[in-house]
């Protein structure tokens, strides 16, 4: 099977950042011919490309409904653009929470909701859409947290509450990464609030590292990718990718902090190049 692939990525960063360095040779490897391109380069016909495949489009939190009418133009996009409408606002976690995936306690509140009683001890306030950390704070009751949460509502934002996992501090998290709906590899991801944003300003910097995750790890990230494709109506399979990112609770198991279907850095760095291959394949897969 030969085709053309487009990865997909955004003008501030129109190769991404150089996590996909060995997929093109991968896909051309297996009959690919493989470019990158904007999202929103209109120079671009990405109708005429066997598969469009979303990497790095880390602006589409400022312009999402931009961005979502150009993911349904596209007919050959992975993920699909109905993925992308789910995913890409963080409510989807209260749905993965009422299908009883264990996930870090998540409450949204609204533009037009007055500030809840804050929890005790820290907490994190962050947009309901948004990408790459931007926008994401970590308070303890006060004027502090309710000025973030006023500006949040102030630019249309829903936020996203949640007690902060202190576990991240000397664990981080833990991203397991899924290849048409079947598990490749792992990596951790170090504490990012407070951290800087890379030159583009998409997202704050992330130092990474490969990780062998634990079986309680492995099963719960199973089951929340399980629970997400019974949400959106369609196989695992269907999935070129996912990551699915993970957090020790304060019990000592693992939490659901976010199930990442867009946008997500997949690791290939942080892993051996046989996964560059497994992407490719999974590639092939979503034409046959």
């Amino acid at each position: 099977m030969s085709g053309s692939a487009i990865l997909v990525a955004c003008s501030a960063l129109p190769e991404g950042d150089g996590d996909e360095h060995a997929v093109p040779e991968a896909l051309a490897d297996l009959g690919f011919k493989t470019r990158w391109a904007a999202w929103d380069d209109t120079t671009v016909d990405f109708g005429a490309a066997d598969i469009v495949i979303l990497r790095a489009t880390w602006d589409y939190a400022e312009r999402r409904d931009e961005f979502l009418s150009w993911a349904e133009s596209v007919p050959t996009l992975s993920n699909s653009a109905e993925v992308a409408r789910w995913n890409t606002d963080k409510s989807y976690l209260a749905e993965l929470g009422d299908a009883g995936v264990a996930i870090v306690p998540t409450t949204l509140i609204a533009p037009d909701e007055k500030a809840p009683r804050w929890p005790k001890g820290e907490f994190v306030l962050k947009p309901a859409i948004g990408a790459g950390s931007r926008g994401a704070g970590r308070f303890t009751a006060g004027d502090v947290a309710a000025a973030h949460l006023a500006g949040l509502h102030a630019d249309g934002h829903t936020a996203l509450l949640q007690p902060y996992q202190s576990s991240v501090d000397t664990e981080g998290e833990i991203a397991l990464t899924y290849l048409g709906g079947v598990y490749s590899h792992a990596f951790s991801k170090a504490a990012m609030l407070g951290g800087e944003l890379d030159e583009s300003g998409l997202y704050v910097t992330e130092k990474l590292a490969p990780v062998q995750p634990s079986a309680a790890f492995r099963a719960l990230a199973e089951d929340a990718l399980d629970a997400t494709a019974a949400l959106l109506g369609i196989l695992r399979a269907e999935l070129l990718y996912a990551r699915v990112d993970l957090v020790t609770g304060p019990d000592g198991r693992p939490l659901v902090l976010e199930v990442e279907l867009v946008e997500p850095s997949l690791g290939f760095r942080q892993t051996d190049a046989s996964a560059a291959w497994r992407f490719a394949s999974a590639v092939r897969q979503q034409l046959a």
